[in-house]
């Protein structure tokens, strides 16, 4: 008997470590396509009943497939130009540094850093360059992810619901509309941000005069498309300006460009305006949210931005459940343990 336990938990856990290994290298496309696949699941909804759930879920994936065709030509065109860009950027001022009068120990480690430090650059910008057919991969898969989980919505909730247990159904309750009101509020402060990004970027391309109002326009429009992107957000455009600025010598522009994006497109506005809808939005404590998004990006890249903030409200529920816990058991101790009153006595 004790074998057959044995052999039957060496063959689950084997099983559960290679899905893990299988699974983990596309679990940032699967939680995203969840994620958005929830976001659009309003419209998907109201869709339903003209379509049925499964052709409704085709037409919004089309749409994403084209959203997505139009994020992956623009990330290769701006991946190249940016890349180029810096690669020469620095080339150039190891070169300029060298005609500089320095002293002969400074110009030497100088010397020597370079020649290491320009290959290794290179080396990386050329492997980021050859990693585009893993983007198309994850897009791929978070394709999939979005059109399953829509054309399977009505299935996955009835057995989300079937999986509460009858004990404690109403703490199971509390936490999925927990999850569901900290989810629906990051989606709806995610959306807002990123269209006052889109035309925050326009307004800087014009005000900075880096180009004409059309390519200003246009560079809104990809700062939208790019903060849904995980990791490059929408602090690529701007970089594009100052590189732009840099290479042909305007350095004051180049600063007050990269000063305006950081500090009003990104990264700044994801950790300072975002909590705030976030917190108002869920009605959260901005602090906790804050401390979410962060700690979550930290230790778990993109998707911890929004799995923080999920994770802390989720803590916060069950810390309200054990409190409530705790007095419900106090209470009930103080009516076992209160003296009884004495039975009146009868006189003759």
């Amino acid at each position: 008997m004790r074998t057959e336990v044995a052999a039957w938990t060496v063959t689950i856990l084997l099983i559960l470590y290679t899905s893990w290994r299988a699974v983990s290298p596309l679990l940032t496309p699967i939680f995203f396509g969840l994620v958005l696949a929830y976001a659009v699941y309003p419209i998907h909804r109201r869709l339903i009943p003209r379509f049925g759930e499964a052709r409704s879920a085709l037409l919004l994936t089309i749409g994403m497939v084209g959203l997505g065709g139009v994020i992956t030509a623009d990330l290769i065109m701006i991946s190249a130009q940016v890349a180029s860009s810096f690669y020469y950027n620095v080339v150039d001022f190891f070169n300029w540094l060298m005609t500089q009068p320095l002293p002969t120990g400074v110009s030497d480690f100088i010397q020597s850093f370079s020649e290491q430090f320009v290959p290794k650059l290179s080396e990386y910008l050329s492997t980021r360059a050859f990693s585009l057919p893993t983007y198309i991969l994850q897009l791929v898969t978070f394709l999939f992810v979005f059109y399953y989980a829509l054309a399977n919505s009505t299935s996955i909730r009835e057995q989300i619901k079937l999986s509460l247990p009858e004990k404690n159904r109403r703490l199971g309750e509390e936490i999925l509309e927990s999850v569901s009101r900290t989810l629906s509020a990051l989606v709806r402060a995610w959306l807002l941000l990123n269209v006052v990004k889109g035309v925050l970027m326009t307004l800087g391309f014009i005000i900075f005069r880096v180009s004409d109002m059309y390519t200003a326009i246009v560079a809104g429009f990809l700062t939208f498309f790019f903060s849904f992107v995980p990791l490059f957000e929408g602090w690529m455009i701007w970089l594009i300006a100052a590189a732009y600025f840099v290479k042909e010598g305007m350095y004051l522009h180049a600063v007050g460009i990269s000063i305006y994006g950081a500090a009003l497109v990104s990264p700044l506005p994801d950790y300072t305006i975002r909590p705030r809808l976030v917190a108002k939005n869920a009605d959260l404590d901005e602090t906790l949210v804050f401390i979410g998004m962060v700690g979550g990006t930290w230790a778990m890249g993109i998707k911890g931005l929004i799995i923080g903030p999920i994770v802390l409200n989720l803590l916060l529920t069950l810390l309200k459940e054990w409190k409530r816990l705790i007095k419900r058991e106090g209470a009930s101790r103080q009516l076992s343990q209160a003296p009884s009153e004495p039975a009146p006595r009868l006189q003759a």
